[in-house]
């Protein structure tokens, strides 16, 4: 059962990372896009007083459900069925909704000097010249070459089209981009703690807050796998992000997803793994099921690989509204990180399933049920 909803705010949405206030004139940033469990937590939340239960009974794990959501929504301590598939921003427009991705690590814009066109880059892998060292993990490095100086630009997004000739491995063009501007704005807000004794303005405790306003038109599309249909709110309010910002949700048809050329994989054997949610993975920036020599290993298909585009480590931690408290911290591999690989053995097909159910069957070691009910370590398939 695979359900598509479109989830659109109706106010600025707080959508905060890690970084705590500490002190008076204390900032904090918005993290955008946001981690999938955002969604996760405000669909459960939604569904949970749908079914008419108390979430405080439900916390405390004495709430009855009707028995299609207890096996979809299961306990504090043992997720159930529910679980998030990919979280894309996108435009509603009179033809339907139209995703657009964020920019993989592979890919560097640049303008060049004296006008603002972007032209599109891609890192590709390379060995290193003889006699050159240094602390690679993998054979090959991927690297930008560039037959003109430019300025590396940043603030930008693949259209749908843009990401499906990203996937096949076609060339880009500034056509295929659409920047930041025209999906949100950051917008500041200023914000007073209250003293809960007094019941009024706490003394040098000032803060500012940055909000994300989304433009017209402009939300987010998420896809749900494991909920029956009847019991996946259709639409009405959800409470979204930091101080339960109100959105707007309603049932949309099942879009076409784009996809690799899987025959081109199977002919070449190389092909590249695209991770559209935060990885949580045990061995930091390894993918799960790789082993010393670098051989990836999944069920029914394995590979080498050659080289990985991997941003810097990001901390993932969130609030446990069951327990009302923190969620554990947690480094994972951020959304957009590419890995290359070639020598594929075995059904290239085998890849289209790790696509649709996640890397979670490969973790072993760190294989979290509620982590995965929340949409973490998805990924896409791509041509190399």
């Amino acid at each position: 059962m695979t359900e598509y909803r479109f989830i659109e705010p109706l106010d600025v949405l707080y959508l905060r990372g890690n970084r705590l206030f500490d002190g008076a004139g204390a900032d904090s940033e918005v993290l955008m896009p946001p981690w999938p469990s955002v969604f996760a937590g405000a669909l459960r939340s939604r569904m949970l007083i749908d079914a008419g239960a108390n979430p405080l009974a439900f916390a405390a794990g004495r709430a009855h459900l009707p028995a299609n959501y207890a096996e979809a929504l299961g306990t504090p301590e043992q997720s159930g069925r529910f679980t998030l598939g990919p979280v894309r921003l996108a435009f509603a427009g009179t033809t339907g909704i139209e995703p657009v991705y964020p920019l993989p690590a592979d890919l560097q814009i640049t303008l060049a000097e004296n006008t603002a066109k972007a032209t599109v880059h891609r890192l590709e892998p390379q060995p290193l010249f003889e006699g050159i060292a240094c602390s690679r993990a993998t054979r090959e490095l991927p690297l930008l070459r560039s037959a003109t100086p430019a300025k590396p630009a940043t603030g930008y997004w693949l259209s749908t089209e843009g990401w499906r000739r990203y996937l096949r491995g076609a060339e880009l063009d500034s056509d295929h981009l659409i920047k930041t501007d025209s999906l949100w704005k950051p917008e500041r807000r200023l914000g007073i703690a209250l003293d809960p004794i007094r019941r009024s303005a706490a003394a040098g405790k000032l803060y500012t807050s940055e909000t994300v306003a989304l433009c017209r038109d402009v939300g987010f599309l998420v896809r749900v796998y494991g909920v029956e249909p009847s019991i996946l709110p259709a639409q009405g309010l959800l409470r979204l992000g930091g101080d339960g910002r109100g959105a707007a949700l309603r049932r949309i048809e099942p879009i076409e997803e784009p996809a690799a050329d899987f025959e081109r994989i199977a002919a070449s054997g190389r092909f590249r793994i695209v991770l559209t949610a935060p990885g949580l993975f045990p061995d930091g920036w390894r993918l799960p099921g790789l082993d010393a020599s670098g051989r990836w290993r999944l069920t029914g298909a394995s590979a080498q690989l050659v080289s990985a585009s991997v941003p810097r480590a990001v901390t993932v931690s969130g609030w446990n509204l069951a327990h009302h408290a923190p969620k554990p911290a947690q480094r994972c591999v951020p959304t957009g990180a590419v890995y290359w690989f070639e020598g594929l053995t075995g059904d290239p097909q085998a890849l289209g399933k790790l696509a649709e159910r996640g890397l979670w069957e490969l973790a072993e070691q760190n294989n979290d049920p509620k982590r995965r009910a929340e949409g973490f370590n998805r990924c896409a398939i791509a041509n190399a």
